[in-house]
């Protein structure tokens, strides 16, 4: 029996050492790293709901390690996450600390002069692998700001939950550049916000090349490309959870068509639907939910479709199946917003490939060379092992 006792502890001991050094440590968890950096300095900070540690949110975190922060910059959805997509971000102050929030959803003419207000600036949002998603742009916009006034940039890293594949079309052409196609990456980047940081620094996208943003990256431990990571905060509010979260890349080409995603209802990013019956035996009604209420396509209306939810995520990889399989059922009404879905999908061609009913095998080969040469100029950047 003694034994059989010692050998369970062994293998309860491996088990938990094992556990201990798979556990994903944020840039953010690492205090003991960049807190000496900011020791007698004011501090800026550009941050949402995502940016927490430990389950306090970073401002609370500093704030009682006495560091000076003096305002914070806020994106898309806001300083909480609850604002509504397209909607404007105004200038507030946060009830709980009384700290100045300033929008950087949009002009603010304000900018320089903040953070020439400060010593030192910081970035920590939430990404999730996807090129359309906004927050990049405002990493990118402060990294501008940092550069154009002589101001450090420490960008806490965070995991990409989408971090094992890197696919879809290469934005090129600066005809398609919008604040949902604002890099010239793939549509499914594979990067962390770090080390997207780092290609932006890289590669001259400051100002036609003209200024470098003098950053560091607080990176993260134990993990790679091949990690899995379920958000422990929701990145905005029609992505409730790690199935939405894995699905956006698939999906997010829908937003520019008249069909349904589930905006409106307690499932958004998990299905999809129009009000007819060909396309489904599911049926769901888009309504009005905190956050989605403003911009909910078919609101009212019973839609029938296909529901995902019962999709394995971790297995969920990028695919044109959906967009070919509803396009292929209603093709003189699918393209609503054509000039959306080019931006969306960083170019016109793959609007035009669909049209000219080419299979998606076709449209894949397509994308080989683009996707080849920006996996190399990805490798330069990387911080982690790689998932290939």
């Amino acid at each position: 029996m003694k034994r059989v006792n010692l050998i369970l502890a062994i293998i309860m001991s491996i088990s938990l050492t094992t556990f201990a050094q798979q556990k994903i440590t944020t840039g953010a968890e690492r205090l003991n790293v960049y807190l000496p950096l900011l020791e007698g300095k004011k501090v800026g900070v550009m941050v949402n709901q995502t940016a927490i540690v430990g389950g306090k949110h970073l401002v609370d975190v500093l704030l009682e390690k006495g560091v000076d922060l003096q305002f914070a910059f806020i994106p898309e959805h806001g300083f909480r996450g609850t604002i509504e997509r397209g909607e404007d971000v105004h200038n507030d102050v946060d009830t709980k600390t009384g700290l100045p929030l300033y929008s950087l959803y949009g002009e603010n003419h304000q900018a320089d002069s903040l953070v020439r207000s400060v010593d030192v600036m910081i970035f920590d949002i939430q990404d999730v692998g996807a090129r359309f998603y906004t927050f990049v742009v405002g990493m990118h916009n402060v990294m501008q700001l940092c550069a154009n006034n002589n101001r450090p940039l420490l960008v806490l890293d965070r995991p990409n939950p989408n971090g094992e594949q890197v696919d879809g079309p290469v934005r090129k052409d600066d005809k398609f550049k919008s604040d949902i196609s604002f890099h010239k990456v793939a549509m499914i980047h594979g990067l962390t916000i770090g080390e997207l940081a780092q290609m932006i620094n890289g590669e001259g996208w400051l100002d036609n090349g003209e200024k470098k943003c003098d950053l560091t990256v607080i990176p993260l431990e134990n993990y790679t490309h091949k990690s899995k990571y379920e958000l422990p905060v929701i990145p905005s509010p029609s992505l409730p959870n790690y199935q939405s979260v894995r699905l956006f890349p698939l999906l997010c080409l829908f937003e520019a068509t008249d069909f349904s995603i589930g905006r409106g209802t307690d499932f958004p990013f998990q299905v999809i639907g129009y009000p007819d019956t060909q396309f489904g035996d599911f049926t769901f009604t888009p309504g009005t939910r905190v956050g989605m209420s403003a911009h909910v396509e078919q609101q009212g209306n019973l839609c029938y479709g296909i529901d995902l939810r019962g999709l394995k995520a971790d297995s969920i990889r990028f695919t044109l199946k959906y967009i070919l399989d509803f396009y292929h059922k209603m093709p003189d009404k699918f393209f609503a917003r054509p000039d959306f879905f080019d931006k969306l999908a960083g170019t016109d061609k793959l609007r035009e490939q669909i049209l000219a009913g080419w299979t998606e095998e076709q449209i894949r080969d397509s994308w080989k060379e683009e996707l080849s040469e920006y996996k190399r100029m990805r490798k330069k950047y990387l911080l982690y092992e790689d998932f290939e």
